[in-house]
């Protein structure tokens, strides 16, 4: 049985075509992840929220055995694809960031790219990532940052999308070093955080990142849903984006996309 809230978000993700938008925008987080977190032969990882698996692919890789979880389907299955594509090994696995399904300290290693940062309940999620890493082990995420385009983005987009549940926060807290840090308090120890930047050349025009988003990103898609039948306020929207867009556009088109690089072995080794 799942939850409403859970349907809901694997509806959002399943929209669009976010396996386009991991390989088109961001193919090199996935490997930043990995090495930063120095994953290699024989280590037990798990990637959450892994999406169609742009850091697992990667880890699986090194040699690594790799489990990579997340909550909509069809997002795994796209992964599946692309690891045989690869001829990456790895096991896939239906899993809530909030409730893994998975032994306390199983894993060597803790992954996440962009991805936990969307469960809506950020203590939950963060009591796992720690649960289920051994001790002595690495937890290593990437979240995009609040004050970087990804924030501010979610930031334009917040006026037009639906009201989430209650207790629910922004998902960019969790490119705020502090907020994380809290979240996993004294169960980790020798936290590494690192401030870098993607570079997306992919939008030439414009209007480029809103046309590609709106059809792409699942978020992006739900909120245009949401105003499908009214053109005032879709066309506010699209002014909206073009405007959060172009603040963060170079001259010459490229943007720079800011996130957080943590990573932190869990305690009690």
């Amino acid at each position: 049985m799942t939850t409403p809230l859970q349907d809901k978000h694997r509806a959002i993700w399943a929209s669009g075509d976010y396996a386009a938008v991991a390989a088109d925008i961001i193919p090199s987080l996935g490997p930043v992840l990995v090495e930063a977190c120095g994953i290699g032969p024989g280590q037990r990882v798990l990637d959450v929220a892994a999406g169609t698996g742009n850091a697992a692919i990667p880890a699986a890789l090194t040699g690594a055995d790799v489990t990579a979880s997340d909550l909509t389907p069809r997002l795994l299955d796209i992964g599946r694809q692309l690891a045989d594509e690869q001829d990456a090994k790895l096991t896939w696995a239906e899993a809530d960031a909030e409730a893994l399904p998975f032994a306390d300290g199983e894993y060597d290693c803790v992954i996440s790219c962009v991805g936990v940062m969307f469960a809506p309940f950020h203590q939950p999620a963060a009591d796992e990532l720690a649960r289920v890493c051994r001790p002595g082990g690495t937890i290593g995420l990437i979240n995009w940052t609040p004050a970087g385009f990804v924030g501010q983005l979610f930031a334009t987009m917040k006026p037009f999308a639906a009201p989430p549940p209650p207790g629910a926060q922004p998902g960019p807290l969790w490119g705020d070093e502090a907020h994380v840090r809290a979240l996993l308090g004294e169960r980790v120890t020798d936290v590494r955080a690192q401030t870098r930047t993607v570079r997306v050349e992919r939008f030439a025009a414009a209007d480029g990142f809103r046309e590609y988003f709106k059809h792409n990103y699942g978020p992006t898609v739900a909120v245009y849903r949401l105003h499908a039948d009214d053109p005032q306020r879709t066309a506010e929207l699209d002014a909206a984006l073009d405007e959060v867009a172009g603040r963060f556009r170079a001259a010459d088109g490229s943007m720079e996309w800011e996130y957080l690089l943590l990573t932190a072995r869990r305690a009690g080794a």
